[in-house]
């Protein structure tokens, strides 16, 4: 396995991030666009929100990237009465020292899959906000660094069904990129069943590609990437364009501009580039930026979607053609 310290070319992420994808595609059917996304929310060191209706895959995808990618790997499921102490951990009694030891929760992992986190209550769901900012998490006034790399994985139904709390605009920030599924084809369908037949076991599981040293490096390496100025005013262009959309209350964040600079530069790699392109900025722009804007309530009365408002921005938005050095890399070479 590779080590974090070695400098790892943008061309070999692209080609260990493909195969990821294809250990992955070996349990999960189909969606292949949704699980490069997900490896993208990984590789740019964010977490993934997974939101779709109950039984298309989601569990399953987390816990398949947890085997391809060599992390250790510890599912939460979030129910109304989980405690924020449920999450982070507690201090417990030791009666044969006679102190208290701190007991760490399941976040302390490599990737953690918070599963239905909107069935949970808010002072629950906000006791992962720190962990997934800051890496870090307090304990009675103590506090404990996570390992790197720390992902979260959250799975959230819809908030039409019963008993979900809506994610607070806060903790949807936090993530980098959502993610749905859908119905499969019933092709697609079939083959769940033919594999699952085939294996005859319930669980499905795959061999590392990759560990955790070799993920970080892989992560490393994207800050190799060059973004020409251009593309880059493109990224907040297309953020501050929906703050003034008619339909939208509150537009997206400055995270959301760096949402598009990380995606965007994991989505060059993986086309085997080593700068980025205004089309990597245009595929990661609906999961990127949809999450973290807030519709007028006469919008919701008319159906509409988020991620339509984004389709109209990134229609509006004139992308650039220029294909200059980027300022902040003058001298640089190897840039066509």
């Amino acid at each position: 396995m590779n080590d974090v310290s070695r400098t790892m070319p943008p061309t070999e992420v692209g080609h260990l991030a493909r195969a990821v994808l294809g250990a992955v595609g070996e349990v999960v059917v189909g969606k292949r666009e949704a699980l490069e996304l997900v490896l993208a929310g990984i590789l740019a060191g964010g977490h993934v929100l997974l939101e779709d209706l109950p039984g298309l895959g989601k569990t399953l995808t987390a816990r398949t990237f947890a085997q391809a990618l060599g992390l250790d790997f510890r599912r939460l499921q979030f129910t109304p009465d989980l405690l924020p102490a449920d999450v982070t951990g507690s201090f417990l009694y030791d009666q044969r020292t006679g102190d208290f030891t701190f007991r760490a929760g399941p976040v302390f992992t490599n990737l953690l899959l918070a599963d239905e986190i909107n069935r949970t209550p808010p002072k629950t769901q906000s006791a992962l906000l720190e962990a997934m900012q800051e890496k870090q998490v307090s304990v009675e006034g103590v506090t404990y660094r996570l390992d790197e790399p720390f992902h979260v994985l959250a799975t959230a139904n819809p908030v039409e069904y019963e008993g979900t709390y809506p994610l607070p605009e806060a903790q949807l920030d936090r993530f980098l990129l959502r993610v749905s599924f859908g119905y499969p084809e019933h092709e697609e369908e079939w083959e769940v069943l033919r594999r699952r037949m085939a294996r005859r076991r319930e669980e499905a599981v795959i061999k590392p590609v990759v560990d955790a040293a070799t993920l970080r490096a892989m992560q490393a390496a994207l800050e190799d990437v060059v973004v020409e100025d251009s593309v880059g005013r493109y990224m907040v262009a297309l953020t501050a364009a929906t703050r003034e959309h008619p339909s939208v209350l509150v537009g997206a964040s400055p995270r959301g501009s760096l949402a598009l600079l990380l995606l965007a530069r994991v989505r060059a790699v993986t086309a085997g580039r080593d700068f980025v392109v205004p089309e990597d900025v245009k595929d990661v722009a609906v999961p990127a930026l949809a999450h973290r804007i807030t519709l007028r309530p006469e919008m919701w009365l008319r159906r509409v979607d988020p991620s339509f408002v984004v389709g109209e921005v990134l229609a509006g938005t004139p992308a650039p053609t220029s294909g200059a050095l980027p300022s902040y890399a003058a001298g640089r070479s190897g840039h066509p």
